[in-house]
């Protein structure tokens, strides 16, 4: 198994351009089955998520093409309806391809998703919203048998938490239902705006998105269109993350800096200098970081669950004790152990991290078990004292353009190898 050998202490500094947004780019993926036609998707980043959910088109019947990173998806002679186990497995979104077979087909085969085991991510709010607007869903042999006997229909649909996979399904399985369909308590995330966004250019009716109340109004069709993803805020945010534990200096390019207001204040607190314009946002580290005091990860605008490994690992080299309280994933600390052999001193108890910084980590032999953990354990890497092994960056792979390629332009001393017995 591959994993990233990472030389310490090397400040993180110069400028660089934010990915495409994975987040934002597998929910327009899964439209392009909706959409008659040609969808033509730019600032694609060339991901694993990426190219599970392209495989999951081909399968489809979907004609896919990518160049760089544009990807155009032909959903015209797309005749599938089923997603093999093998495939559903491959990634935790894939469960967004529900609502959007039910709206081209009127019927879906699929089963539970895969991806990082960061705690009970369910599917049962999918599911009601599913059947709220006409779908029939059977499980048989752990597969779920969808179908849509009378039509999707719209109507109302309360979400008893404002769930970002379950609000897209909504949005894709409602835009071609016959009526209007309210959604309350929807998901406010900044891809759930780009969704509609996208989905309003291909000739759906959506208004409301990126607020808690969502209307839409079901059209008879949707055609393909151009379009270009945003940037990567939790991506931006890690790399921020990686300049602030090392004392640098680093520029970002991203073209939609009030995506990381819900950053920006901790990021503050611990010292850094945070300065933005019209092209993005510069940040200046202090030499040593100070206490951010606590953050709550919650839903959009709040501080991001994606974020919190980032900012724990500032907080372990900084001055003071410092709090994260986990309200979205129950499971969001497995990288904690993996810090303390690191030597970051932190104690948890259920869904609460206390973390005293200490003056320095120094390198070790560490496993990456998820996507974001194992991304804090490369930050906690590159201010560490020695050399730092990590394994299991396939999961870094789902959500990071070639991170150590990005960071050794950046002044790092990263390396993928397939294999270290040093």
């Amino acid at each position: 198994m591959a994993c990233f050998v990472i030389n310490g202490q090397r400040k993180i500094e110069g400028e660089m351009t934010v990915q495409g947004a994975k987040n934002g780019a597998l929910p327009l993926l899964a439209a392009s089955v909706l959409v008659r036609g040609k969808t033509v998707l730019s600032g694609c980043p060339q991901l694993t998520d990426i190219t599970a959910a392209a495989n999951i088109l081909t399968y489809l019947g979907c004609k896919v093409i990518t160049d760089g990173d544009v990807m155009c998806v032909d959903s015209d002679s797309a005749a599938g309806f089923a997603v093999s186990d093998s495939l559903m497995h491959e990634m935790r979104s894939s469960i967004v391809f529900l609502g959007a077979l039910l709206g081209r087909f009127g019927k879906a085969e699929l089963t539970a998703p895969g991806g990082c085991e960061i705690g009970l991510r369910p599917i049962d709010l999918h599911l009601e919203a599913m059947r709220s607007l006409g779908a029939v869903i059977d499980e048989k042999g752990g597969r779920l048998v969808c179908s849509c006997p009378g039509g999707l229909k719209g109507t109302r649909i309360s979400l008893s938490f404002p769930s970002v996979g379950a609000t897209e399904n909504i949005l894709l399985a409602a835009c071609t239902a016959k009526g209007e369909t309210l959604v309350v308590n929807a998901a406010r995330e900044p891809e759930i705006a780009e969704l509609a966004c996208f989905l309003n250019r291909c000739g759906a009716d959506i208004r409301g998105a990126g607020e808690s109340v969502i209307r839409i109004n079901g059209v008879k069709k949707l055609t393909a269109c151009e379009h270009r993803i945003r940037q990567d805020r939790i991506a931006a945010v890690t790399y921020m993350a990686a300049a602030a534990v090392t004392g640098g200096k680093l520029r970002l390019n991203f073209s939609d800096t009030e995506l990381l207001m819900p950053v920006i204040e901790p990021f503050e607190k611990t010292g850094c200098q945070i300065t933005p314009d019209e092209k993005g946002i510069c940040l200046k580290a202090p030499e040593r970081l100070k206490k951010f005091g606590m953050i709550r990860t919650m839903p959009y605008p709040g501080f991001p669950t994606d974020s919190q490994a980032d900012l724990a690992v500032m907080a372990s080299v900084a001055q003071g004790t410092s709090t994260v309280v986990e309200n979205i994933f129950e499971n969001r600390f497995k990288y904690v152990g993996e810090l303390r052999k690191m030597g970051a001193q932190i104690r948890t108890e259920n869904r609460v991290a206390v973390i005293e910084g200490v003056g320095r980590l120094s390198g070790a032999r560490v496993v990456s078990h998820d996507l974001r953990g194992g991304s804090a354990l490369v930050v906690a890497a590159l201010c560490s004292e020695g050399t730092t092994v990590a394994d299991g960056i396939h999961h870094i792979d789902r959500g990071y353009e070639k991170i150590e390629k990005q960071l050794t332009e950046l002044g790092a001393e990263i390396y993928r190898k397939e294999q270290y017995d040093g």
